[in-house]
């Protein structure tokens, strides 16, 4: 049970929650922690999926190139096994210890291991087990990154204005998706660099070896953080609960139901550009392996350009308008999308519908990670969101691209992904019809 004091004033040297202004620095600077440190955390986990077609050769060797890339794509899947169970770790040392301390610990797992990722044997060295221990590490980078989205979307919207949420909480999905337009730009630059033999012999390494001067730079940046004023007001007030994921399963189970279902349209639509699109614009397409991860990272970074203005309409009309809308557009666009791709060959083309794209992939993001906070209160926030994201994550992030390759050549119709991406955003359609605005309201004490 909740061990939850509330004495009559607040003690001393805290302001209540109610009561408190928040620091403009203090905003852009957990804005800024947040959103870098996502970037860091979703390059190492993202760039598996740019590197797909040189990995799939070294660990699942076959006369079947199709065969190889889906076991690959379903290993790519399998990372997100482990996210919940990274989501209840994280997020009880977030709701227990504090949103730093668990900030920092996500980064530092993430980069060792993206760095081991960078020296695994290959099938060649050690036969069988080379796909065992890739799958272990890709378990690994899941485990971290099941405690970085609620705990950087927590501890943003613990620290800005109520009335700005939106606008700053954008800062976690520009963070999110611009790792993967820079995984898609490192493998770029080095393809660019090594050639296309060194690459599919040992280039594919040195994207994943990159992960460690990166996080390290992130972890300077969080360790120079203090953590959340709600936060503090909670320990102070003795509001620390022993065990968060059961107080938040057993007291918040529909708005733990309710996060899924956000995360599942969220996450089953932005997936499809952010690791599917590649694969099957060079698997089958024949574009250029190297011209498509330079469109792909301009029209992510063009996009995420886009973010704070959704985190602005979400601030001014609230959460639900502008979630609807985005929802609606997928819909809308799912099919005409595939249907260019699939008769373009022209690289301007393919960069346009890119963007476009990505575009209402932040009128789907922006507004889902404040929602998320705003749901819970602050003693199980974390853990609830992590929850919620990371389940959500499971069900149609990690298995998006999987599923996509498999309705392909299931129907024999490039486009059958679109029917995904309905299906995705119609159940997030069903989700937000069942939730309150709440953007316009202070964050559940």
């Amino acid at each position: 049970m909740t061990n939850v004091q509330q004495p009559s004033a607040p003690p001393t040297g805290i302001a209540s929650s109610a009561e408190r202004t928040p620091d403009p620095r203090l905003a852009r600077r957990a804005a800024l922690a947040g959103g870098v440190g996502t970037l860091v955390e979703y390059y190492d986990f993202g760039v598996y999926g740019f590197l797909a077609v040189f990995i799939a050769p070294h660990f699942f060797p076959s006369d079947n190139s199709a065969a190889s890339i889906l076991s690959t794509l379903a290993v790519f899947g399998v990372a997100y096994v482990a996210r919940p169970i990274g989501g209840i770790f994280f997020g009880r040392l977030g709701d227990r210890i504090g949103r730093r301390t668990a900030l920092v610990a996500s980064v530092v797992a993430m980069g060792v291991a993206s760095g081991v990722l960078g020296v695994l044997p290959t099938h060649t060295a050690v036969g069988v087990l080379a796909p065992i221990l890739l799958v272990l590490v890709r378990l690994a980078q899941g485990f971290s990154a099941g405690g970085e989205i609620g705990g950087a979307a927590t501890y943003i919207a613990e620290t800005v204005p109520a009335r700005r949420r939106g606008f700053f909480g954008s800062f976690t999905p520009i963070g999110s998706t611009l790792g993967f337009a820079v995984a898609a730009t490192v493998v770029g630059v080095v393809t660019l660099i090594v050639g296309d033999d060194a690459m599919e012999s040992w280039g594919w390494r040195i994207p994943f070896l990159l992960a460690l001067p990166l996080a390290f730079v992130c972890l300077q940046i969080r360790l120079k953080l203090e953590d959340t004023p709600e936060f503090a007001e909670m320990a102070e007030k003795d509001e620390v609960v022993k065990h968060p994921i059961l107080e938040v399963i057993r007291n918040n189970p529909l708005s733990v139901l309710k996060v899924v279902g956000i995360a599942i349209a969220m996450n089953g639509s932005g997936y499809i550009a952010l690791t599917y699109f590649s694969v099957y614009l060079t698997k089958d397409l024949g574009f250029d392996k190297n011209s498509i991860y330079w469109t792909s990272a301009i029209a992510i970074a063009l996009a995420c350009a886009t973010f704070p203005i959704s985190g602005r309409l979400t601030d001014r009309f609230g959460r639900k308008p502008v979630l609807v809308t985005g929802y609606v557009a997928y819909i809308v666009i799912a099919f005409p999308a595939f249907l260019i791709l699939g008769a373009t060959g022209s690289v301007v083309v393919v960069g346009l519908v890119y963007l476009v794209y990505m575009i209402f992939n932040g009128v789907v993001q922006v507004p889902a990670f404040p929602l998320f906070t705003e749901l819970f209160g602050r003693n199980v926030r974390y853990s609830g969101v992590a929850l919620g994201f990371n389940i959500g994550t499971i069900v149609a992030g990690g298995t998006a691209p999987y599923f996509a390759a498999q309705l392909v050549e299931w129907t024999g119709s490039d486009i059958a992904p679109a029917y995904w991406v309905v299906a995705v955003c119609l159940i997030g359609l069903v989700t937000i019809s069942t939730i309150k605005e709440t953007g316009k309201k202070a964050l559940p004490a």
